[in-house]
């Protein structure tokens, strides 16, 4: 019985329709991580009136014609996302040592964050919008710390930030994301350009991560709620450190930079779980 349903996951994984919904995903991915750059960047010039996160950068899109049919195909790619990972996780990932507890782990956290990301756009598509990140983080960090040992959880939370955008610095530097592309369908100019975007983009991505688990971090310490930041907190607080509004302009072109990056990920991202 477990074997032919583990057989049955592994065809389902190596479909191309699984493929192409992947892709999809990545496409979908890249379009959000636009959209937050670029409200990003309206922030750092003064003009930002939309929170720089996920339900900023869905408004953006539901005010422009045939934006919800544009967000109903985004919520259909965070799915396939979640169905990807969930793969990966019970399957392995196609890259070296993907059958490692810890590679399999990490596939199952990303199902996790996008499993979040497709329940907020359908429940953007569906007319709850929803409050802004900040507010989000601040109240759930509330909420944690009236529990019994809510102060070691937000703690706990805030390391995981910590590793993840680690994780994220890691690959950057170590060009660890090469492991995961095709790279054998790539020619010498996809190479220029695809390595310089996942460097840029996995840096800034992950230096919000950190910064990000760092507020959460003091929350924790101080016992104060209000000063965990979501991701519009988190980037608009670059724009307090000395490089002014041009550090939350270089971390905004960053956020692009990896928006970018996952279109290249759509066209060159290994995604069959099944090997």
């Amino acid at each position: 019985m477990t074997t032919d349903v583990s057989h049955g996951l592994k065809r389902a994984a190596g479909h191309p329709w699984f493929h192409h919904m992947s892709r999809v995903g990545l496409v979908a991915r890249g379009l959000l991580y636009l959209l937050i750059g670029w409200l990003a960047l309206q922030v750092a010039f003064g003009g930002g009136g939309k929170e720089a996160d996920r339900t900023g950068a869905l408004e953006t899109v539901a005010d422009k014609p045939g934006g919800l049919v544009l967000i109903a195909v985004m919520a259909v790619g965070f799915a396939a996302l979640v169905l990807w990972q969930v793969a990966e996780a019970l399957l392995g990932r196609p890259v070296p040592d993907g059958d490692k507890a810890t590679k399999r782990l990490g596939s199952a956290g990303r199902a996790v964050i996008y499993a979040v990301a497709f329940a907020g756009t359908l429940a953007f598509l569906f007319g709850h919008h929803g409050s802004s990140s900040d507010k989000q983080s601040k109240t759930y960090t509330a909420r944690l710390m009236e529990a019994p040992g809510g102060r070691w959880l937000v703690l706990a939370v805030a390391v995981g930030f910590a590793v993840y955008g680690a994780i994220m610095l890691g690959k950057a530097f170590r060009h660890k994301f090469m492991k995961e592309l095709k790279s054998w369908e790539m020619g010498e100019t996809a190479r220029r350009v695809v390595k310089p975007l996942a460097i840029v983009g996995y840096t800034a991505r992950g230096l919000v991560v950190l910064a990000a688990g760092a507020f959460f971090a003091y929350s924790a310490i101080t016992f104060q709620p209000d000063k965990a930041q979501g991701l519009d907190g988190t980037l608009r607080e670059f724009a307090d450190t000395p490089a002014g509004p041009w550090g939350l302009v270089a971390i905004a072109f960053g956020v692009i930079t990896f928006g970018l990056y996952s279109f290249c990920e759509a066209r060159y991202r290994k995604v069959d779980a099944s090997n």
